[in-house]
């Protein structure tokens, strides 16, 4: 099976191919033979009914110093894909929500990855206060009141922006914390839609696990241990990436969450779970497929392209 595939995602010059899933999905897809074309978000156009772009013919090497060559540009409709890998990477904001309108009209004749629909319905830090027992006492406010209410009830609490991205802006506050008033203010000004306050898991000092699930099932995980100094485990501000096996409860949020990714075409999702309790639910664009594969762990892009070449055969 040929496909004809194009990746909606953020400048391919600036990625860095060593930890990009995005990337790890297109060598996976270019030795299967599939034919590989790209675009950018912002040059995403919606014409009466056609979906167009200017997408250009893409070949990849894994290779830091030389990894993309890119042909000429040429306006195509994207209905005439048969799949659309919907992978830039937040923020999740009003430009980010247009793309997933526009794909919507397309999909699922074009089968795109994940739903763009259930992208748009699903936020990561809404959409997994679907399952409350499994997660940390988590409240999503901006009002002081009930901010304060939670921090009495809870002690020491994580604020971080309801809509941010790869650890920015999350900050521990104890429960008498002179940085209180000031934080707030910050976040008050900074961002207009509520915040996420969440009860500190000392447990994160053991590692934030990132669970990949493809298709509703588990397909693989790493351990992300932050550094010494710092609150947060993403690899991008200086998480160390360690092999891992599933505990009993993680697998049990797996079989939990699993069904209802699946119900919604959210083909490839990246769970996060700290001392066995589910944190976020990543659905825009996840990570982790190569730091799995430097560890020892399964090729999950060949098991992404599994699937995906069976739900267009």
């Amino acid at each position: 099976m040929t496909l004809k595939v194009a990746v909606q995602m953020d400048p391919i010059a600036r990625i860095n191919v060593r930890g990009d899933s995005t990337f790890a999905l297109l060598l996976e897809a270019q030795k299967r033979g599939h034919a590989l074309s790209y675009y950018t978000p912002e040059q995403l156009s919606l014409n009466g009914r056609d979906v167009v772009a200017p997408v250009q013919p893409l070949q990849v090497r894994d290779d830091t110093s030389s990894h993309f060559t890119l042909g000429d540009a040429k306006r195509t409709s994207l209905a005439s894909f048969d799949v659309i890998l919907l992978r830039q990477d937040p923020p999740f904001d009003l430009a980010y929500i247009t793309t997933t309108h526009l794909l919507e009209r397309i999909h699922p004749n074009t089968l795109v990855v994940n739903n763009p629909a259930s992208v748009r319905d699903a936020p990561e830090k809404v959409f997994v206060m679907e399952f409350p027992d499994l997660m940390p006492p988590t409240l999503i406010s901006r009002d002081k009141d009930e901010i304060n209410l939670f921090r009495e009830e809870h002690g020491d609490v994580v604020f971080k922006p309801l809509y941010g991205h790869g650890g920015a802006a999350v900050f521990r506050i104890a429960r008498q914390d002179m940085n209180f008033g000031s934080l707030f203010d910050l976040f008050s000004t900074t961002f207009r839609e509520p915040w996420v306050i969440q009860r500190f898991l000392p447990e994160v000092k053991d590692g934030d696990k990132r669970i990949i699930l493809i298709d509703g099932e588990f397909a693989g995980a790493i351990n992300r241990v932050p550094a010494q100094d710092d609150l947060r485990s993403n690899m991008v501000r200086g998480g160390a990436a360690q092999a891992t096996d599933l505990t009993a409860r993680e697998r049990e949020i797996c079989e939990r969450v699993g069904p209802s990714l699946k119900q919604k075409g959210l083909l490839f999702v990246g769970l996060d779970v700290i001392g066995g309790n589910l944190t976020e639910i990543n659905v825009t664009s996840p990570t982790g497929i190569r730091a799995i594969a430097r560890v020892g762990g399964p090729d999950i892009a060949a098991k992404t392209w599994d699937v995906i070449e069976a739900k267009r055969a």
